[in-house]
C-alpha cells in the first residue's frame, strides 16, 4: 500500500473543493438532459491518435506513465501528456483552468467530492457503450450520474471497514462485532486484553467525521436527501447515528482527546488503541509503523462494519475520470479512459500503487484475491452508497462533524444536533437550480 494515506491527502483536497463550489455550483443541472444524452455518441475500437492532456492529483496517478505503457504500444500515434498536481491545490487549479477555457482533455475526480463538476457545461456525458456500468461497484458509478446521465467513469475504489488487533481479540476470546449492539462490548473486551482504549476514533471533527455519521445514519435506515431533493437530516435515524458514535466515548472505549489522525497507526501498533474504522491503505502501512516485517499478518484482522437496523452500509470513495466538455480530442480521450477500466489495467494499477479496483472482476486476480485482509473491504464495497451528488454536501458534512463533536462530548443531545444540521443544510440548499 502507498505510504501516504489517501484520507489524509483528501482532507486538503476536500477542503479546497468546498471553497471551489462557488464557481461551478449547479453546472449543467438546468441544461437539456436530452441534449446531453444525444451527445454521448459511441467510441469505436480503432487506435487512438493525436494528443491527450491529462490532469490528476498526486498519489494514485503517480504511476500512470508505467501503467499505460501497453496503451501507448497499442496506440503508437497517440501522445498522452500528464500534469500531476498536489492534492491540496488540485481542484482549485482545475476549476480555475476550466473557467479560463484552459482545462485538460481528461481530468481525475474524487467520487465523494465531484458533484460541482457534474453537468454538460463542464463534462461530456460518458459515451454509449464505452464501458459496462454493471462492471463497477454500483455506488461508484452512481456517484457520477445526474438526471440519468453519467459524466464520470470509476477508476479506483475504497471504503471503510474495521481493522482490529486480532491478537488482543483472541486473548479476550471475542470475535469481530456484527451489530451495533456488539460494538461497545467488543471494544471493552479489547481493553480487558490490555488495550488502552478499544477504538482509535478520529477526532478531527470535520468533513470526514460527517461522512462517518452519514454512513451510520444509512445503517440506521435513514437517508440524507429525499427523493425530491430535500435534506432529511433531522430524522430519528440521524439521531440514532449520532448517539451510536457518542457511545464509543461515553462508554470509555474511545477518547475525545486522541489519537489525532496522524497518531492513529502508532497508537494501534503500540496497543494504546486496538481498532480503527478506516480504509484499506492502512493494511499496507502497519508493518512500517511497527518497524517489523510480518507484524500485520500476525497481529491484525479486518471485518465489515457492524450492522445497524438496516444492515452494514458504508460509503464509496476513490477516483474517477471525466472528459471535459471542450476537449480538443474527445475520441482519444475516451479511449484512454476506457483502457484504464480494463480489468488487466486495474490489476496493473494495484500492483504499481495498491489502488484497489473499481471494476469488480479485477478483485479475482491472485494479486488481490491472495490478500486476506482485503476481503472485508471487498465485502463492504458491495454494500456502499454514494454521498449526495450536490455541491453543498461537503459543507453539510463538515457541519455534521462539528455536531458529532458536541454530542460526543455531552454538550448537546443527538436530536438537537440533528435539528441544527438540518437547519444549516436547508439554509444552503443543494446548489441545484
Amino acid at each position: 500500500m502507498p505510504n501516504l494515506s489517501r484520507r489524509g491527502a483528501l482532507r486538503l483536497t476536500a477542503g479546497m473543493a468546498t471553497l471551489g463550489t462557488l464557481g461551478l455550483t449547479g453546472c449543467g443541472r438546468d441544461g437539456d438532459t436530452a441534449a446531453a444524452k444525444a451527445s454521448a455518441t459511441p467510441i469505436d475500437a480503432s487506435p487512438a491518435t493525436g494528443t491527450v492532456t491529462v490532469w490528476a492529483a498526486q498519489g494514485d496517478a503517480d504511476v500512470l506513465e508505467k501503467v499505460i505503457k501497453p496503451f501507448k504500444a497499442a496506440n503508437p500515434d497517440v501522445t498522452v501528456k500528464f500534469t500531476l498536481l498536489p492534492n491540496a491545490d488540485y481542484y482549485t487549479k482545475l476549476q480555475a483552468a476550466i473557467a479560463a477555457g484552459k482545462g485538460p482533455d481528461v481530468a481525475q475526480f474524487f467520487p465523494e467530492s465531484q458533484a460541482q463538476f457534474l453537468g454538460q457545461s463542464v463534462l461530456q456525458p460518458v459515451p454509449d457503450g464505452l464501458v459496462d456500468p454493471g462492471s463497477f461497484f454500483k455506488s461508484l458509478w452512481d456517484a457520477g450520474v445526474v438526471d440519468d446521465v453519467a459524466y464520470t467513469v470509476p477508476w479506483y475504489a475504497y471504503t471503510y471497514a474495521l481493522v482490529y488487533r486480532a491478537d488482543l481479540a483472541k486473548k479476550a476470546g471475542v470475535g469481530a462485532p456484527r451489530t451495533w449492539d456488539d460494538m461497545v462490548p467488543f471494544l471493552k473486551a479489547l481493553q480487558r486484553a490490555s488495550a488502552g482504549h478499544g477504538l482509535g476514533a478520529d477526532i478531527g471533527w470535520d468533513i470526514f467525521n460527517g461522512q462517518d455519521v452519514a454512513m451510520y445514519a444509512w445503517q440506521a435506515g435513514g437517508s440524507l436527501l429525499s427523493s425530491d431533493g430535500k435534506w432529511t437530516l433531522d430524522s430519528p435515524a440521524m439521531a440514532d447515528a449520532l448517539r451510536y458514535n457518542a457511545s464509543f466515548f461515553t462508554s470509555g472505549t474511545a477518547d475525545t482527546a486522541g489519537p489525532t489522525f496522524l497518531d492513529a497507526q502508532p497508537y494501534f501498533v503500540s496497543g494504546k488503541t486496538a481498532m480503527m474504522i478506516t480504509g484499506p491503505w492502512v493494511v499496507g502501512q502497519l508493518d512500517t509503523a511497527a518497524k517489523k516485517d510480518g507484524w500485520t499478518a500476525s497481529h491484525v484482522a479486518t471485518a465489515p462494519l457492524p450492522a445497524g437496523s438496516s444492515g452494514s452500509v458504508s460509503f464509496s470513495a476513490g477516483g474517477t475520470w471525466g472528459v471535459l466538455a471542450d476537449s480538443g480530442n474527445s475520441e482519444a480521450s475516451w479511449k484512454f479512459v476506457r483502457y484504464l477500466t480494463k480489468p488487466s489495467t486495474q490489476v496493473a494499477q494495484y500492483k504499481a500503487y495498491s489502488s484497489l479496483p473499481a471494476v469488480i472482476s479485477a478483485w479475482g486476480d491472485p494479486a488481490i484475491a491472495g490478500q486476506p485482509l482485503l476481503d472485508a473491504f471487498l465485502a463492504q464495497l458491495k454494500k456502499t452508497r454514494a454521498f449526495p451528488q450536490v455541491s453543498t454536501w461537503q459543507q453539510v458534512a463538515t457541519r455534521l462533524g462539528k455536531e458529532m463533536e458536541a454530542v460526543a462530548k455531552g454538550r448537546q443531545t443527538a436530536e438537537k444536533a440533528a435539528s441544527n444540521v438540518q437547519a444549516y443544510a436547508a439554509s444552503l440548499g443543494t446548489g441545484a437550480k
